[in-house]
Formats: C-alpha cells, structure tokens, sequence
C-alpha cells in the first residue's frame, strides 16, 4: 500500500524494456473560476508504453477527461511535465502542439464529432488533407483500406444520418486510425451506444489495438471497458490511486493507494 500523503511514483512494467510512448511527471491541472480555484489533477506520474490498450477509470469529477485532455494536448499542466515519444511538450505553442496531435494522436469522442455534410468516405479523409506528401490517389487508397477494417466500405457515400450510432462510431474510428497514429485517445466512446453496439465497437477496437499495435487510452467509467483492458488507472478526487495490469483474468497492482476513510473508520473504533 502506498499513503495517500506521499507523493506516487510512476507505474513500473519491468517487462517493457522499450522507453515509454508518454511520461507524466509530477502534473497537476488547476482551473481558475473567477476567485475561486479548482485542482482537477494532482501530482500525477504515470507511464503509457507502445500497444497497451488502456482504461483511465474513475466517477464523475475524478480528473479522468482532464487527463486524457493533457496526453491529447488539448490541453496543458499547471505543473509537471509531458514526454510524448521522446518530445518534451511543456511550454509548446499551440501550432506546435496541432502539428504534434496530427501526427502522433488519434481522437474518438463519445459523440463522434463527424462532419454532417461529408460522407463517410469524405469524414476519414478530412485531416489527410494536411499531408502534403499524400496524393489525391494515396489519400483515397488509405481511406478505403481504413474503412474496410471497420467493416464500412459499402458505406464509403453515405453521410452520417444515413448511418446508425454502432457506424457512426466505426467511422470515427477509421477516421482516428487513417493518420497512422502512435496512440488513440477514445473520450467515453461507448456512452451514446447501447449495450450491443457498445460491446460490439470495444471489441473492434481491442482488435485493431492487437491488429495495428496502436497504443489506446479511454477515459471511462464503463467496466466493459475497464473488463476489456489490459492496463488500468482509478482515479479519484485528481489523484491516481490504483494503477492495475492485467495477468490473464486476474488484475495485479503496481501501485494502490490506501483509503484514507478506512483509515478514519479503523481510528473511530478505536477510540
């Protein structure tokens, strides 16, 4: 058990020889609301290594968003510092931060974020348009083999009130995966989907994270999810206080904070 006084240390896989795709170290986010001020993440250390399909857990409030906003570089630290394959971000502009999310991070959102006027087709091929290097040809030949490991290609023209939630997701997913990320962020991604097709688009997923070696992070409060997992971190009140790793069914913890109200609950019997 660690106290929940002292500062965490970053998650150790001693099996993983490679550097890690990101490091956290010692972040925090505050945000200022007028005189008052809110710590959404606090003293934050973490490792996120190359294939790993990852669940950052936790309720309403616990500072998971807030996380995957600063490894998307959506956003940035109050203190601390981000290393994304091996590119120290701190005190990036914010140019040099959209050039680093168009070629290393792929997005997915809970509400899919297409473009209503664009096709399927046209939806995934929407940010090649900033790769120069790409031809016209290129750029179509990508798209369609993204669309087809989603399973869309007969669907390539239609537009997104053509298509149901599960396919809308699918081509978001195409869309995230056709810059040829190093990492998905995936923001709730199975919240506007019911059961079936929830279950259904994870599984899609973990297989192309095994299929493309492509690294996923959620943030998520779905225990599909979290089932689904090879790694996890619970947070709670901005502070990470388990960090799991999966060993066959079973979950085994690097790190795991003790509760401070059991703490309190062992004190009050005592006295």
């Amino acid at each position: 058990m660690v106290d929940s006084r002292t500062p965490q240390r970053a998650a150790t896989e001693p099996e993983i020889a490679t550097p890690a795709l990101v490091r956290i170290e010692n972040v925090s986010k505050e945000y200022h609301l007028g005189d008052a001020s809110l710590l959404a993440l606090r003293q934050i250390n973490l490792n996120i290594h190359s294939g790993v399909f990852m669940a950052l857990a936790g309720p309403s409030g616990s500072g998971k968003t807030t996380l995957l906003n600063l490894i998307g570089c959506i956003d940035t630290p109050t203190n601390g510092r981000i290393v994304i394959a091996g590119l120290d971000v701190t005190g990036r502009t914010a140019d040099e931060l959209a050039t680093l999310r168009a070629l290393t991070i792929g997005f997915i959102f809970q509400t899919f974020n297409l473009l209503p006027v664009l096709s399927a087709q046209e939806n995934v091929e929407y940010p090649l348009l900033q790769f120069e290097e790409l031809s016209a040809a290129g750029r179509r030949e990508r798209v369609m083999h993204f669309l087809d490991l989603v399973g869309l290609r007969e669907f390539a023209r239609h537009r997104p009130n053509q298509l149901s939630g599960g396919q809308r997701q699918r081509v978001a997913i195409a869309r995230a995966l056709a810059v040829q990320p190093k990492m998905v962020l995936a923001d709730e991604p199975t919240a506007n989907l019911d059961h079936k097709t929830g279950k259904g688009i994870l599984r899609l997923m973990r297989r192309l994270n095994r299929q493309t070696g492509v690294t996923f992070v959620f943030s998520t409060h779905d225990q599909r999810v979290i089932d689904m997992a090879d790694r996890r971190v619970d947070l709670e009140d901005g502070e990470i206080i388990r960090l799991g790793m999966r060993s066959g069914k079973q979950w085994t913890y690097a790190m795991e904070r003790a509760n401070p109200d059991a703490d309190d609950d062992d004190n009050d019997d005592q006295k």
